[in-house]
């Protein structure tokens, strides 16, 4: 892991060398959604205007009770606030107030590394990418915890399986997106499952994709991390069902009715037994039961496959929508 920590610095420092001059003249805005992070704001803005000097940095409040407004205003960031709490409703507000050409959306808890921004966006320019995402590589076992790390592995095979695997860290906070991917970008999502929400919309649209191994370190003193292991993973798995739902309708319904047709099988099996050897049907609310559960079973297979023409029609709308919008420029 050291090792790869070394590399990954020593790819960074060669791409930042080359980053003013390679780098066309584009709108940035960095995007910090926070709460409760008065330890860590300052340090996050300034880092990150050190890394990206052309940027403009918006901090997005959600209610802190601390001092976070006024370091990140001592740090000269552009502070706006948002009062639906949670961290999907800052980063809905944030995406429909904000106008730039790239966007770099990060925590602003200082445990992404702001060198490793300018790379991102050298990536999505070159490789006219609508989404970087941020791969996490620490050292540090207590940065990120076993069950954090777990959750994540087992989240991201999820997706993996059902959407097609295209990233390594579902969770990562630390993006770089193009201005259609932003602004086609529905935001449903109010908490941390945004990172779900926003990884899956970038698969279904099938938009060009990359992860840039980045370092990641532990919050500092006085800062804590809001994320709840067992809340927020129940509720990242939530969405993550909810989206299969929406987005294969016809896998969600024929899996309950083959639940269904198979409880029905199981409970009529010994009712055919019974009538083969007798001729006899001697439990008929069974009988009776049996059959309305197959009927139910077919009718979710209907429902599936109403539902899936219609998940087409609204994912082809989509996709216009995120054509009508400019791709990532290349240069002037």
């Amino acid at each position: 892991m050291q090792g790869e920590a070394q590399q990954i610095a020593g790819r960074q420092r060669a791409h930042e060398a080359n980053y003013s001059t390679s780098v066309p003249p584009v709108s940035i805005a960095v995007l910090i959604p926070c709460c409760n992070e008065e330890a860590a704001i300052g340090r996050v803005v300034r880092d990150f205007r050190q890394a990206l000097p052309e940027a403009t940095i918006y901090v997005y409040d959600n209610n802190s009770v601390d001092k976070t407004v006024e370091e990140a205003a001592r740090a000269d960031a552009v502070v706006c606030h948002e009062r639906l709490q949670g961290k999907g409703n800052v980063v809905r507000r944030m995406f429909a107030d904000i106008e730039a050409d790239i966007y770099v959306l990060v925590d602003g808890d200082a445990t992404y590394h702001a060198p490793s921004a300018p790379v991102m966006v050298q990536t999505l320019i070159e490789g006219q990418y609508d989404m970087v995402s941020g791969q996490r590589v620490t050292e540090t076992e207590a940065a990120y915890r076993l069950g954090h790390r777990f959750g994540n592995k087992l989240l991201t095979s999820m997706v993996s399986a059902i959407f097609g695997g295209r990233f390594c860290d579902l969770l990562s906070g630390y993006r770089v997106f193009s201005r259609r991917f932003i602004k086609s970008f529905p935001a449903l999502a109010t908490g941390f499952e945004i990172e779900t929400e926003l990884t899956v919309h970038a698969l279904e649209l099938r938009m060009p994709t990359a992860e840039v191994a980045t370092p990641y370190t532990s919050r500092p003193v006085g800062s804590e991390s809001k994320l709840r292991t067992f809340r927020d993973g129940l509720r990242i798995l939530g969405t993550i069902l909810t989206l299969i739902k929406e987005e294969r309708p016809f896998s969600f319904f024929g899996v309950i009715a083959a639940l269904l047709l198979g409880l029905s099988l199981i409970l009529v099996a010994p009712i055919f037994r019974t009538y083969f050897e007798t001729g006899v049907v001697p439990r008929l609310p069974t009988a009776i039961l049996s059959t309305g559960i197959v009927l139910l079973a077919f009718i979710s297979l209907a429902c599936g496959l109403i539902v899936d023409t219609i998940t087409l029609g609204r994912r082809e709308a989509k996709r216009m929508r995120y054509l009508e919008i400019p791709a990532p420029r290349s240069g002037r």
